[in-house]
């Protein structure tokens, strides 16, 4: 998850790509072929961003990451594990509220950090359209996904473990083992099922919300704070539409974070390592589809191009 504003205006500092003013912006001739010609000159290693690798500015960047992924398990588990135990009569309403609450304010806090991702989903795509470099995408999202594992861990010494155990840390899971008539049976939602929900709503997520923050123009017009309460309410949105489409005891929903998946996965172990690769590659797909979206659309209608390490340009870059 992040805004574009805070990404955008945090780039030169970290050390990374100089971001190109909006094509709204009157431009020379002469402005465009030095910077066409520039564009073409970058070696791989640039194109790459491997001089992130060596960038203090980026690894502490990553610290934000690693504890906004932290806090966002924590906090996301925590009120997973409080909803169900409620026994209230919409749980999945209550739930879903409370976490576009979270991760709002979580947005909010982690933006003048990193630009706000805590999340692999952002960090993919935005390296894919070419807002930050593959180097920093691998960087993000292994910090997040440390990040995870000490959210899940602190979760773990704060519960009983019979909470632990009933609800299994509040982690992504497609099934779930429960006792039946004839000794214990498998419930929960179907892998082709869970792959096709983990895409669509990935999808949805980066097409509703985070193309708002990756467009600059879009970004610079609504500001911050409405950037981030609407990736807040979209993803709000999601895990309500896709607990309650189901309908199935055992299934938590769409992950829409692989990270907050892979977290209490680590942890926890057991039956939520069954089917994890669904939370990772449907979202790794959606990844892609909106990618080539970005692509497909008229270049006016997307102020977000011409960056270095856009990944077409990397494929063509390896390829000459």
């Amino acid at each position: 998850m992040a805004a574009n504003v805070g990404m955008l205006e945090d780039e030169e500092s970290y050390g990374g790509n100089r971001i190109q003013p909006l094509a709204s912006t009157p431009r020379s001739g002469q402005w465009r072929a030095e910077e066409g010609k520039k564009q073409t000159s970058l070696t791989l290693c640039e194109r790459l961003g491997l001089e992130d690798f060596f960038s203090l500015n980026v690894w502490r960047a990553s610290v934000g990451e690693l504890l906004g992924s932290a806090a966002l398990v924590f906090m996301i588990d925590t009120i997973v594990i409080s909803t169900l135990q409620s026994h209230i009569k919409m749980p999945n309403l209550v739930m879903s509220i409370l976490i576009a609450l979270t991760i709002t304010i979580l947005l909010l806090a982690v933006i003048p950090i990193s630009g706000g991702h805590i999340n692999p989903i952002v960090s993919f795509s935005a390296a894919l359209v070419g807002l930050i470099s593959l180097s920093r995408a691998f960087i993000y999202i292994t910090a997040q996904c440390l990040g995870a594992v000490l959210g899940a861990l602190a979760l773990k010494a704060v519960v009983s473990s019979t909470i632990e155990q009933t609800f299994s840390l509040g982690g992504c899971t497609l099934t779930v083992i429960a006792p039946g008539p004839q000794g214990p049976i498998t419930i929960g939602l179907e892998t082709a099922q869970a792959l096709w929900l983990e895409i669509i709503c990935a999808f949805l997520f980066l097409f509703a919300s985070i193309w708002m923050a990756f467009d600059e123009r879009q970004a610079k017009k609504l500001g911050h704070v409405l950037v981030c309460t609407i990736i807040g309410l979209v993803l709000g949105l999601l895990v309500f539409i896709s607990t309650t489409v189901t309908a199935h005891k055992g299934y938590a929903g769409a992950g829409i974070n692989p990270a907050r998946c892979i977290g209490p996965a680590i942890v926890r172990g057991g039956h939520l390592w069954k089917g994890h690769w669904v939370f990772w590659v449907g979202p790794g797909i959606a990844c892609v589809a909106f990618y080539l979206y970005t692509k497909i659309i008229p270049r006016q209608h997307f102020h977000a191009q011409g960056y270095k390490h856009d990944f077409f340009n990397v494929v063509k870059a390896l390829c000459g």
